[in-house]
């Protein structure tokens, strides 16, 4: 859990500078990711990058992890203060699965919710 922990950590750190790259080092090179945006999920680098960046050029999120805890099935719940310009300030849980040091793929669901 310690190292699941240090690495979302980096990630968020980087996802909140706007280390696109940084960031995508810490993730699986067929990562599935959602698109919590405009719905759906993206898979791999390029849409996750290309993602990222049409959403860092309408919006300003910054994403604040507060609680980390171990899923019964192996991945990583991690609860965060999500911020979108002043826009929106709410807290929800982003879930992780991680293989070989690299997140695999990540789901948003609302705290309190499995």
């Amino acid at each position: 859990m310690e190292d699941a922990r240090e690495l979302l950590t980096v990630t968020y750190a980087r996802f909140n500078a706007r280390d696109l790259e940084g960031v995508l080092k810490t993730l699986d090179a067929d990562v599935d990711w959602p698109n919590g945006m405009e719905g759906g999920r993206v898979r791999g680098h390029d849409e996750v990058r290309e993602y990222w960046t049409r959403q860092w050029g309408m919006m300003d999120p910054h994403v604040e992890p507060v609680g980390f805890r171990a899923e019964p099935d192996g991945r990583v719940a991690v609860t965060v203060k999500q911020r979108v310009c002043d826009l929106v300030d709410q807290t929800i849980e982003h879930v992780y699965r991680i293989e070989d040091g690299l997140i695999q793929s990540m789901e948003i669901r609302e705290v309190g919710s499995e």
